[in-house]
């Protein structure tokens, strides 16, 4: 009962009173850090479907609520790429940028702007995408090939998630630094707080383009992030879903 008890602090801190005085490094005035991580210059580049030139997901608010729900079974219809540019921009899209306090504002909130994610993409069926790892460079809104379903077979110590029916798999990592830098030891309530904000946009936006999502929060974090070829200390998997045509 004490690990349980111990978790429950965690939920409900108070030291928003002491915030003034909490150790944390924009206090020092130490540069903030990037607001997206780079990416290997030999990747190939995808271009996606231009915000101003998106044509889905013009369902009203209040339908696309009325119909949300977890959906586990797909369809083998592929999503367009104009869907999945819609997906990517309504989760972790860039709507302004402030340089000097190295802040992004997206469609969903974040502490401070702080914005700790990365969207990574298993991809099985996009039309013209070749199956296989990417990832979502949101300051470009382009997409980044990282590995072939044969690359991350042989890299997987889990081929689980490599087996199943949805189109593409979303799994958000976090780089906890962004948001640490300016929150210190408060930071990480608040970035637990902030996947689900990105993962309801998904299901909206699912729900919109008459597609469905299925939240995953239990998955083996060490082989995830092997899959994903990332440290599982500065960068690692928080939260995962399955989106596919229902």
């Amino acid at each position: 009962m004490e690990s349980i008890k111990d978790q429950r602090k965690f939920l409900h801190n108070d030291l928003w009173k002491e915030w003034e005085s909490i150790d944390r490094d924009q206090k020092k005035g130490i540069k903030p850090p990037a607001v997206q991580k780079p990416y290997p210059p030999e990747a190939p580049i995808i271009d996606l479907v231009a915000v101003q030139d998106l044509t889905v997901g013009e369902m009203p608010l209040v339908e696309a609520l009325k119909r949300r729900k977890s959906r586990r079974d797909f369809t083998q219809e592929s999503l367009t790429i104009e869907e999945l540019s819609f997906l990517l921009w309504s989760t972790q899209g860039v709507l302004g940028e402030n340089k000097k306090r190295g802040a992004l504002f997206r469609p969903v909130p974040s502490a401070g702007a702080r914005h700790p994610f990365e969207t990574y993409l298993l991809i099985n069926r996009v039309a013209g995408l070749q199956a296989g790892l990417y990832r979502y460079l949101s300051l470009e809104h382009k997409l980044c090939f990282l590995a072939t379903e044969s690359e991350l077979f042989s890299r997987a110590q889990d081929e689980y998630w490599l087996q199943k029916n949805e189109a593409v798999l979303f799994i958000w990592t976090i780089t906890p630094y962004r948001t640490e830098w300016r929150y210190g030891v408060l930071a990480h309530k608040m970035i637990a707080m902030e996947a689900g904000h990105i993962c309801q946009n998904l299901y909206l936006a699912c729900e919109a383009i008459h597609a469905g999502a299925c939240a995953i929060g239990a998955f083996w974090q060490k082989e995830m992030d092997a899959l994903l070829d990332i440290d599982g200390e500065d960068e690692f998997a928080i939260y995962l879903a399955r989106v596919g045509k229902v």
